[in-house]
């Protein structure tokens, strides 16, 4: 078992990867501004403005800290994009410097599947696609890939994940990405047409856990992989939800697209089998029990408050 760093635990991310790892028996330190009280993981100070920077001794970092505007990542920067390059950039550099100092011996960034080119096409993506973000924020994923590869060496390997859209209700949250849109989609009009690539937080987890197995050895010094599962359009999506929810509510019109997918093969001869359309399944139907119970609580207390009124 390993002593891993973690970056970003208090995040949707980083929470799903904390869970994987201390069920795989690894030991963790969550490295952040504050502790996110994860029972079972230790903590020590750090953050990405932090000039210098020493981490602790440890086997492997994985690094899914963003500074970013709140629930924001395209787009993070806000009206600030200067604070958000170097913080992103100059913070990650920064930390795999320090990884590289401190002897760690394996370092995995979740960079993101928007550094690719060709993203608005249908054209399928594989590790070796042409880059080119058309945002800020695939901008500082590229620099913080780079950031890893320049320090790798037989001393320190590293692994870049490029991820598409994770959904999922991360361990101690009482919300994700999709709560605010499961509650709008009873009203009386129709969300409009989107279409996104996902992957389920538990299945990223588990990438990052394959990665960090890997027999250290026989693994590139830097290598990169896609970490992508479904492709969902909203229309279908919340139709789900309106069935299991037992709710008649108007559809948006199916998304006429397009988008690159990201093709994860290179990852699943590791070994990576991720839930596809079963896991988001069996989350929506999670979450339309979950949200049928609130609802129900809530006729209740309305009826019982207004049952002692004259009227």
């Amino acid at each position: 078992m390993k002593h891993i760093l973690l970056t970003g635990a208090s995040g949707t991310l980083g929470r799903f990867i904390a869970e994987r790892l201390l069920n795989d028996g690894h030991t963790v330190t969550c490295l952040g501004r504050s502790d996110p009280k994860i029972d079972g993981t230790h903590y020590a100070r750090w953050n990405l403005g932090q000039e210098n920077v020493t981490l602790p001794p440890a086997d492997a970092l994985v690094h899914a800290a963003l500074f970013h505007e709140p629930g924001k990542y395209e787009g993070g920067e806000g009206d600030d994009p200067h604070t958000f390059i170097e913080m992103n950039v100059g913070g990650t550099i920064r930390l795999f410097d320090a990884a590289k100092r401190a002897g760690i011996a394996q370092s995995v960034f979740l960079s993101s599947g928007t550094v690719y080119a060709d993203t608005g096409n249908w054209k399928v993506l594989k590790e070796d696609a042409d880059l080119g973000p058309d945002s800020l924020y695939g901008e500082v994923k590229i620099a913080g890939e780079m950031a890893l590869e320049n320090q790798c060496d037989d001393a320190m390997r590293g692994t870049a994940l490029r991820v598409t859209g994770v959904y999922g209700l991360a361990p101690g949250k009482t919300s994700h990405k999709w709560s605010g849109l499961f509650m709008d989609c009873a009203g009386s009009e129709p969300l409009e047409p989107d279409l996104t690539t996902e992957v389920h937080g538990e299945d990223l987890a588990a990438a990052v856990a394959l990665v960090l197995d890997r027999d250290e050895a026989s693994q590139p010094v830097f290598d990169i992989f896609n970490v992508s599962d479904i492709l969902l359009d909203r229309q279908d999506l919340l139709r789900l939800f309106a069935e299991k929810a037992g709710l008649a509510v108007p559809l948006p019109d199916r998304s006429p697209g397009a988008l690159g997918v990201m093709e994860p093969g290179k990852l699943k001869v590791l070994g990576w089998s991720p839930g596809g359309m079963a896991k988001l399944d069996e989350f929506v139907t999670e979450e339309a029990a979950r949200f049928s119970s609130v609802v129900s609580a809530a006729r209740k207390a309305r009826a019982a408050g207004g049952g002692g009124k004259a009227v």
